[in-house]
């Protein structure tokens, strides 16, 4: 392994492709770096490989405890021995996002294009990636892990739509695909809540044109605001309710000051506490110039527009079986776009399943004790290895 310590100063396992990825913008990297974390043993046939794909502010820290914040993997609870993707059985890979800030090539990267002599960063100038552009890096690190065929690709949010982009670009390279609390393209009501995000960051005294790291700084307000809105649409109007309701609580920073209790922000309620933790650790963890580059990637996510817009069309001889999720509280993927997606795989002849979990947990209920879900993903896994024959 080629691996050299990342830009945050953490130690992040990655492979270095000296021959670099051309993208679709155009655009070539000389050189890229896919940072990757694995969970259990490749088998002798090479033939139990599972890629999960992270979402928007994931990592490849899937099952283990972050390196920064310590606190477990995100999908620590679902990856792991005899948990419902069985390391016992399966060898897992997970990839940080090509514009990602874990060690994977991006904006914080050192520039390769010649300009700044090797030592400036990309910031800004980072060229314009897309879904598929992550896959095809992604896909590079799993041929020089020498796997030729995976066993199955899974993931959520937009982790799902690297999924989907999987099934089409490199639609003979697996057996399996789960795409979970997703969608074939982005609609504009979510394209609408990334801009008001990348605005907040835009309108930061410290964004400096997006080279902040140059004044010591970093646009931490508009960053944390971009993570907040963000963050609720994560969750539902029944979660938020049921976790906070329309608490009160004093705040802390303002309990001390004199006129404390003339003030309207001197008792804050419990939900505006919770956002703002979620944005001020948020800002510890992610790049901003990251956050813009990932959320235009998914703007742009359109699976059907190399197909005339007909998303059947490119599922056209899919021999992947697919398992398709949603979530009855989920208003950012909302099951309306999974029937569609599992509709055009029906037209397409494709072999597909399809759940809908019931639950009030919005969004993020893949990532939250679902058992349902729990005993679809296990099920899903499972019976496609058994019929497969897999150890």
């Amino acid at each position: 392994m080629n691996s050299t310590a990342p830009l945050d100063g953490g130690d992040h396992p990655h492979f270095t492709f000296p021959d670099g990825l051309d993208l679709e913008c155009g655009a070539h990297l000389a050189s890229l770096d896919v940072a990757y974390c694995t969970y259990g043993t490749l088998s002798p046939k090479r033939d139990n490989a599972i890629v999960v794909c992270h979402a928007f502010t994931g990592d490849q820290y899937v099952a283990e405890n972050h390196p920064h914040t310590g606190k477990p993997g995100w999908w620590s609870r679902m990856v792991g021995p005899g948990r419902p993707i069985d390391t016992n059985r399966f060898f897992i890979i997970c990839m940080n996002v090509l514009g990602g800030c874990m060690g994977s090539t991006g904006p914080r990267s050192l520039r390769t294009d010649g300009k700044g002599h090797g030592t400036e960063r990309w910031g800004t100038d980072f060229p314009p990636i897309t879904i598929r552009d992550m896959v095809r890096a992604q896909y590079k690190l799993v041929r020089h892990l020498g796997i030729e065929k995976l066993f199955a690709v899974v993931g959520g949010s937009m982790g799902g739509m690297q999924v989907l982009e999987w099934t089409v670009t490199y639609p003979d390279m697996m057996l399996a695909a789960m795409p979970i609390a997703t969608a074939p393209y982005h609609s504009a009501q979510n394209i609408a809540f990334n801009e008001v995000g990348r605005q907040s960051i835009f309108a930061d005294p410290d964004w400096h044109a997006g080279r902040y790291w140059q004044q010591g700084v970093v646009p931490a307000r508009g960053l944390a605001v971009a993570r907040m809105m963000a963050h609720i649409t994560y969750l539902s109007e029944e979660a938020l309710t049921r976790k906070f309701g329309r608490r009160v609580r004093r705040d802390p920073a303002n309990a001390q000051a004199p006129e404390a209790s003339l003030s309207m922000f001197s008792d804050v309620f419990e939900v505006e506490s919770y956002l703002r933790y979620q944005g001020s650790s948020f800002v510890r963890r992610f790049d901003a110039n990251s956050y813009l580059t990932i959320t235009r990637a998914m703007d742009w996510f359109d699976l059907a527009a190399d197909y005339g817009g007909e998303l059947p069309a490119a599922f056209a001889g899919t021999q992947v079986k697919f398992c398709v999720v949603s979530f009855s509280s989920d208003w950012l993927f909302p099951t309306s776009s999974s029937r569609y997606l599992v509709r055009s795989l029906n037209q397409a002849a494709a072999n597909v399943s399809f759940v809908e979990i019931e639950t009030d947990k919005g969004h993020d209920a893949f990532l939250l004790d679902e058992p349902d879900f729990d005993r679809t993903v296990r099920g899903f896994l499972c019976g496609v290895a058994d019929r497969a024959g897999l150890a």
